[in-house]
């Protein structure tokens, strides 16, 4: 089996329209008062903050080359005093010593090099967009799976549209500074008002950061793979760079919502992959964002340590999640049951926790494999001898559920 990389990776951050409530594939809008518009108008002008420039992605999206130090995560109340600022000029006097611009990435940009040294690419954001990204009610989050029950096979209706199939650490009180994965690229079919996501997931206490790829209609207005992160950090919760609780965007080239190209397909070689990890930084304390193909994953992004109420995780899991509004579920993977083959499942390899004493475990003996509904989605995690006893964990399902 040939597995293949590096990616090419597009960008789409876009949100939407106005949202009340679905009612299947249809959106119902709404009018907003005099004071609401000018609340939507005063967050806008916080999110779009004053670019240096404005540039476009290959698809033809904008965005605003926003100073570093400006950018939406940078509004948080512990991130405004001088005294942090401080603490990340060596990150910002890194992207100012860099001496060009072409890293690489250029191929996203219309302009060929992303933005100017020392800003960062940040999406403009419309009325409409803001009004969806608004419309997310709790059950659209992604979540962990640990308070999710098995599927109770004699009631025909389950209280909780979120589905999943993975590979989780055991609850036996350890703790995690980071894990990583290699993740086969797939793009499951999904309605609308569902999304289908393959992530790595660290749960802190009650926060939790994912990181991934999603096909999620709602927050990219189509239908591709892309990648995302989602936080949630002392009960504020958002995609990407959304919110000040959302990721610090370290590169000038690069960010998050990147459509990934070529798409495997099953039952055919090669078949594609990219590299993520969520990893804390000892020295800083900052939990750092990687991703990348063949190559050495690169830092794309971090969250400061303190933003989180505990400083390490206590659960991971890899592998597939999904969300209905309605029925039925939709598929995840390749939309078909695992059968422990590369070529026709979707399946995530090469994994790797950083524990409590920031040690890398590649072998992980402390996992279990969960579906809460094996009707409509499967897993199986085993152990490749080629790669000194790591695990190949193989997901995925019609739904239908």
């Amino acid at each position: 089996m040939e597995v293949r990389g590096p990616l090419m990776w597009m960008f789409l951050m876009c949100i939407g329209h106005i949202i009340v409530s679905h009612n299947n594939d249809f959106v119902e809008a709404k009018s907003f008062s005099k004071s609401e518009d000018v609340e939507i108008e005063k967050r806008l002008k916080t999110i779009n903050k004053p670019a240096v420039k404005i540039i476009k992605s290959i698809d033809g999206e904008r965005y605003g080359c926003v100073d570093f130090f400006k950018q939406p995560a940078f509004d948080h109340p512990s991130m405004k005093n001088h005294t942090y600022h401080y603490k990340m000029r060596p990150i910002w006097k890194g992207m100012r010593e860099r001496k060009t611009n072409n890293t690489g990435f250029g191929y996203l940009w219309e302009n060929g090099v992303g933005c100017p040294i020392g800003t960062v690419p940040i999406q403009r954001v419309t009325k409409d967009d803001l009004l969806r990204l608004d419309s997310f009610v709790d059950n659209h989050k992604p979540r962990g799976s640990w308070n999710t029950t098995t599927y109770n096979l004699n009631n025909p209706f389950h209280p909780d549209q979120h589905h999943y199939a993975i590979a989780r650490t055991k609850d036996i009180g350890r703790r995690f500074h980071g894990a990583t994965m290699e993740l086969c690229i797939t793009a499951p079919k999904v309605k609308p008002t569902q999304f289908s996501n393959s992530r790595l997931h660290i749960q802190m206490g009650r926060d939790f950061l994912q990181a991934g790829l999603t096909v999620n209609p709602l927050l990219y207005k189509d239908k591709q793979p892309r990648t995302f992160v989602y936080t949630s950090a002392n009960g504020k919760s958002c995609y990407n760079s959304n919110c000040n609780v959302g990721m610090v965007v370290i590169r000038h080239d690069l960010t998050l919502g990147l459509a990934l190209q070529p798409v495997s397909t099953r039952g055919s070689r090669p078949s594609y992959y990219t590299k993520i990890g969520l990893v804390k930084d000892r020295k800083s304390g900052n939990w750092l964002l990687k991703m990348g193909g063949n190559y050495e994953p690169i830092n794309i992004g971090l969250w400061p340590g303190h933003r989180f109420q505990q400083s390490f995780g206590d659960f991971v899991e890899w592998g597939g999640e999904v969300y209905s509004a309605y029925l039925p579920s939709p598929q995840m993977g390749y939309g078909y049951f695992p059968i422990q083959d590369k070529s026709y499942d979707a399946y995530i390899q090469h994994i790797s926790i950083l524990d409590r004493n920031y040690n890398i475990d590649r072998n992980v003996d402390y996992l279990e494999d969960f579906s809460d509904n094996n009707r409509g989605y499967q897993v199986i995690d085993t152990r490749d001898p080629r790669h000194s006893g790591g695990h190949i964990i193989f997901y995925g399902g019609p739904g239908n559920i």
